[in-house]
């Protein structure tokens, strides 16, 4: 949707239960994606939720304020038609998972690490048969391949709408753990990014906030809420 610079011209946009799931229309007519495809998505919430973000513009078309209809528009134009490309991408973030990689020291963020980070890696082990070593420092460790494929699996068994959600959840974390616990209910999102941000957090109590970093993060945060609203959304 980038360099799209249209202007309101309808009157009303209402969510419409359609062949395949629901849309949106905008004075009847189906709202259809960048690539002109029929905007179609799983559940009457997700497109109540784009009808109210198509209501809510006002003059020129701001993008940036609809989550929702960017994340279907890329999970119809990007995710459908390339799906097991993306679903690979995501579920390599379990061979480099952040969780995974501690702090040499010093020993107070070494314990706010193990503190934050264990019981997550201990519920993936559980939840999904597959347990990740962790090593301090940078040098890569290599992970079952049991327990990859075991992630892997979880990632594939999602729907497009779902993964295009879980996409944005993994790269902003930089933890296939964290997304997967935000998408099932054992984290909430403010947590999961939090427990992204423990090196971050400890640098800004030693050196003091930035303000062009705390702009950064700030983006981030929000964008992963609306990645965690657009799963639930999309169920």
């Amino acid at each position: 949707m980038s360099g799209w610079t249209a202007k309101r011209f309808w009157k009303q946009a209402k969510a419409c239960a359609c062949e395949g799931g629901h849309t949106v229309r905008l004075d009847g007519r189906t709202l259809k994606t960048p690539a002109k495809t029929p905007l179609v998505v799983p559940t009457r919430a997700l497109a109540e939720a784009i009808a109210a973000e198509w209501d809510a513009q006002h003059g020129a078309v701001r993008p940036d304020t609809m989550p929702a209809t960017r994340a279907a528009n890329s999970a119809l134009d990007k995710v459908a038609t390339q799906f097991a490309e993306v679903a690979d991408m995501i579920a390599a973030y379990g061979g480099t998972d952040l969780l995974c990689y501690r702090a040499i020291g010093p020993e107070p963020l070494v314990a706010r690490q193990a503190a934050g980070w264990d019981p997550l890696l201990g519920w993936a082990a559980e939840r999904y048969g597959a347990p990740l070593g962790t090593t301090a420092g940078v040098m890569h460790i290599a992970q079952p391949a049991a327990s990859l494929a075991a992630l892997s699996a979880a990632v594939h068994g999602q729907n497009p709408f779902q993964l295009a959600a879980l996409h944005d959840l993994v790269a902003i974390s930089g933890s296939l753990v964290l997304g997967l616990a935000v998408t099932e209910g054992r984290l909430d999102v403010d947590t999961a990014f939090a427990l992204s941000r423990i090196d971050e957090h400890w640098q800004i109590e030693q050196w003091g906030p930035d303000d062009e970093a705390a702009a950064l993060e700030a983006m981030k945060h929000q964008a992963m809420r609306d990645a965690a609203r657009f799963y639930t959304l999309c169920q």
